[in-house]
């Protein structure tokens, strides 16, 4: 079969790890690219390759008919209007976190994609981490016994070196420390554990440290999460780190405990009870996209449109994070506790 043809929109700092997977994958093609500046045509092709033609119009970009799947690495605010342009033109979807800053337009864009019935995938990444499926293995195999308290955390300073910082400090464009990153955590936090969750509540902090200052929200969030089976679970959502980039995992159960790349289980015999077993896997240790395994995914997409089959964080799988999100979004603007079932 010929290469899966896909536009690229927003030609910014994410989009060139993006770029880098569907140049290596020799199943993808970037047919075209949508920005609102001029490119110098070498410089384009160099990063998106040269059969990569250049739109600065989305409309006319959306009605190129080469373009089968339509790759959304623009800022956050945006995602709901191109997105749903996107579905009504019939072109499959892949698009970077979070999927919109607001409920209202998250159903909205469920809504444009299961009527489309395209084919879609959602920038959770961090699942096709080996260490995040070492995690997942464990606890479906038994390894800790059931899991009563879980705890992931995003901490990464997210400066004016960063290159989305300009929109990414504005509450319009942005939105919350954890809709803008720590999301991540949120959705791997939900990835190992299988139960619904019920409630949660969230508390959230500014930071003094002078280079964080244009921030419009608090860039220190935390909130805890109460299962439908019992247990509980934190997430911390930080883009004002003062420390190297740690996305830190805990996992404690009945049997054994995970704590990032370590584990101890009494289903191992004869081991130390005072020692942890080292586990050697890749983790997610950098805030760099280009160190992110975006090529994966995109190897999985491209298999699942080929096949006629959802990808595993397809926009509905992805949609059930940004809930939960959103639920703890209304935990900090009430400050009380919020029941996924009260949102809506």
């Amino acid at each position: 079969m010929s290469p899966l043809k896909v536009g690229i929109v927003g030609l910014g700092w994410v989009s060139t790890a993006h770029a880098n997977a569907f140049l290596e994958n020799p199943e993808t093609e970037i047919a075209a690219v949508c920005s609102r500046r001029q490119w110098d045509k070498k410089e384009l092709a160099k990063i998106y390759g040269e059969s990569a033609k250049l739109y600065n119009n989305y409309e006319d970009f959306l009605n190129d008919p080469e373009i089968e799947a339509v790759d959304i690495c623009t800022p956050h605010f945006v995602h709901p209007e191109q997105t749903i342009a996107a579905a009504k033109k019939g072109k499959h979807l892949m698009i970077e976190k979070p999927l919109a800053l607001n409920l209202k337009d998250l159903d909205a864009m469920k809504r444009a994609v299961n009527d489309a019935k395209v084919k879609s995938t959602v920038y959770f990444e961090l699942r096709f981490i080996p260490h995040l499926n070492f995690v997942r293995s464990a606890i479906e195999q038994g390894l800790v016994g059931t899991p009563h308290h879980l705890e992931v955390d995003y901490y990464h300073g997210i400066g004016p070196w960063i290159r989305q910082y300009e929109w990414h400090v504005k509450k319009e464009y942005g939105g919350s420390a954890l809709l803008t990153a720590g999301i991540h955590a949120l959705d791997a936090l939900l990835y190992f554990k299988k139960s619904e969750v019920e409630e949660v509540y969230a508390y959230s902090t500014k930071t003094e440290a002078e280079v964080f200052k244009e921030y419009e929200y608090d860039p220190i969030s935390m909130a805890i999460l109460q299962f439908k089976d019992g247990s509980i679970g934190k997430c911390v959502s930080c883009v004002a780190a003062r420390q190297p980039y740690l996305f830190n995992v805990y996992v404690l159960g009945s049997h054994g405990t995970i704590w990032n790349n370590k584990i101890w289980s009494d289903k191992y015999e004869g081991i130390d009870a005072d020692k942890w077993v080292d586990v050697p896997t890749a983790k997610a240790d950098s805030g760099e996209v280009l160190a992110h395994p975006y090529g994966p995914q995109v190897a999985e997409f491209v298999q699942c449109v080929k096949e006629g089959k959802d990808s595993t964080v397809d926009f509905n799988e992805a949609y059930k994070t940004h809930k939960v999100a959103f639920a703890i979004e209304e935990s900090l603007k009430q400050k009380k506790p919020v029941k996924l079932a009260d949102i809506d």
